[in-house]
């Protein structure tokens, strides 16, 4: 790989670092300073953060540290588990990513204040602007290639082993528990605000999000290894065949992954690495790209 393909993998790198942080802040901003104020709940695990900080706050009268949120504190403890899970089903990386995004998350629910007085006078202001603001701030987390944790890592992690489970419906149970419980507890005006403002957040995190855009690969490499790796390391299926050369006669290993736009620099460090006279070609829909690195937007 030449000082331009190397250069474009630190930028890249660097560009998921500044989206994963400045996203993390931006997300925790609507929820602590438009959300929280308003006795507004978030959905999946953080609803439930959410709903457990009112308990502590309310029932035992404990606010926790002065100047912090007992949120981010509490949806940290409650992913804990999770951890493990995740190094059970999916592995090692996956597992330390998690914690890194989750106790990064975790920080900044924890860190930025919650203002004593709401700062709109109407439900369903807060709710448009919360989930404007909040819907760019998980999109630019879930760009930069990591979560927030929760529910989505349960949805990851048993999509792999259960095939017939996703994440958008292990997501929609999550809510569906957190609502119900703002139903019981408070009123219906609680809940259909705040099912209102996950709806507004969830729209502008897909406008925001892009990396749901499936990249079709093909390899053609004579060396040996190459679709383990990219299973161990990256967690992507691929398939397989041989071929043979018309020209040359000699066998050659074909393969076909999927994989994410924003993960196409990974995987070919990992082919380069092993075989660095290995054909690679990019289709993602929109064009196809023999020999991709040096096309690569």
């Amino acid at each position: 790989m030449n000082w331009l393909d190397q250069f474009e993998d630190k930028f890249s790198a660097f560009a998921n670092i500044c989206y994963i942080i400045l996203g993390n802040i931006i997300y925790a901003v609507s929820i602590n300073v438009l959300i929280t104020p308003m006795s507004l709940y978030n959905g999946g695990f953080l609803g439930m953060a959410q709903l457990l900080r009112l308990f502590f706050v309310k029932v035992l009268h404990f606010s926790g540290p002065p100047g912090m949120d007992l949120t981010g504190i509490i949806y940290f403890l409650m992913n804990v588990p999770l951890f493990y899970y995740a190094y059970r089903a999916v592995g090692i990386k996956f597992s330390i990513k998690s914690l890194i995004s989750i106790g990064m998350s975790s920080l900044c629910l924890t860190l930025v204040p919650v203002p004593a007085k709401p700062l709109f006078d109407d439900y369903l202001s807060a709710c448009v602007v919360a989930g404007v603001i909040g819907g760019v701030g998980s999109g630019m987390i879930l760009r930069g290639g990591s979560s927030t944790g929760g529910s989505d890592i349960i949805g990851v992690c048993m999509s792999k082993t259960h095939p017939n489970t996703s994440v958008g419906r292990i997501n929609v149970l999550f809510n569906v528990a957190v609502y119900g419980i703002c139903l019981l507890v408070f009123n219906i005006q609680i809940a259909i605000y705040s099912f209102i403002y996950t709806t507004v957040r969830s729209s502008f995190m897909d406008r925001m999000h892009t990396q749901n855009i499936n990249t079709e690969v093909l390899i053609f490499t004579k060396v040996d290894g190459i679709d383990k790796l990219i299973t161990t390391d990256m967690g992507r299926g691929v398939t397989k065949w041989e071929g043979t050369g018309s020209f040359t006669e000699e066998n050659v290993h074909i393969m076909v992954v999927a994989i994410t736009k924003y993960e196409v620099y990974h995987l070919q460090t990992l082919v380069l690495e092993k075989d660095p006279h290995a054909f690679i070609m990019l289709n993602d829909g929109e064009r196809v790209v023999g020999n991709f690195k040096k096309h690569l937007e």
